[in-house]
């Protein structure tokens, strides 16, 4: 298993993204798509992780457009405010419609490097546009993490051709229980989705370091994440 960074070319520009390959050289592949602190640690360890259990894992720097190279931690203020500003760039105006479009690219970028099938996963703001790629690509199984603004894009799932899971928190900070609701009513029907919910945990359970991290719940997440994978991508 090795990382590396790359370089994406897109239709808009080139940007660049972090490659974990598994040690046998190649497998499904998972683009991993990052929270509001661009491609740092915490998503370089999760691409790592995904090598481990013999995926190609690749996470492309969204923010690409707005600043190159974001690289934060959820560790001081002023990260915090640098992420919450980057966050507020993107969702306004064409962040998300670009973002696809990057994720698209991605998944393009990474398909002739594996066996064949891609999925994709995200975290937060990566949630969001991991349920979007959901909608909107030609990914094979997209796995959301307590995803925001979900349910301001609920008109959006009656595009899912491909599995989609979505792990919700049950005291999420960012999507409030009106807002829970609202994505169960609008999603629990469609043959294609499978929301997992974990009612004691705030938003960013899974994320190893933060304030809410939640072993048991996201012990409980990644293994099931990791099953959707293994059955829709092998």
């Amino acid at each position: 298993m090795s990382g590396k960074t790359i370089t994406i070319k897109g239709p808009d520009g080139e940007f660049s993204g972090y490659l974990a390959t598994p040690a046998s050289g190649t497998g499904p592949g998972v683009v991993v798509i990052q929270e509001i602190f661009g491609v740092n640690k915490v998503i370089r360890d999760v691409c790592d992780q995904l090598a481990a259990e013999g995926f190609m894992a690749l996470a492309p720097d969204l923010f690409w457009r707005i600043e190159p190279g974001i690289d934060i931690t959820d560790q001081t203020d002023a990260e915090w405010a640098k992420a919450f500003e980057l966050f507020g760039k993107f969702m306004d105006g064409k962040g998300s419609a670009n973002g696809l479009k990057d994720i698209q690219t991605t998944i393009d970028t990474l398909r002739p490097m594996t066996t064949g099938k891609v999925g994709a996963v995200g975290y937060c703001l990566g949630g969001f546009m991991a349920y979007l790629t959901g909608c909107h690509t030609n990914a094979d199984a997209s796995v959301g993490f307590y995803g925001v603004a979900i349910n301001t894009r609920l008109d959006d799932a009656k595009s899912i051709k491909k599995p989609v899971m979505l792990h919700i928190a049950g005291k999420d900070e960012f999507v409030n229980a009106d807002a829970q609701k609202e994505m169960h009513a609008g999603l629990t029907g469609n043959a294609h989705m499978t929301l997992h919910d974990y009612p004691a945990c705030d938003h960013a359970f899974a994320r190893v370091g933060g304030k809410h991290y939640d072993k048991q719940a996201a012990t409980d997440a990644n293994a099931r994440t990791l099953a959707f994978f293994k059955k829709h991508l092998g």
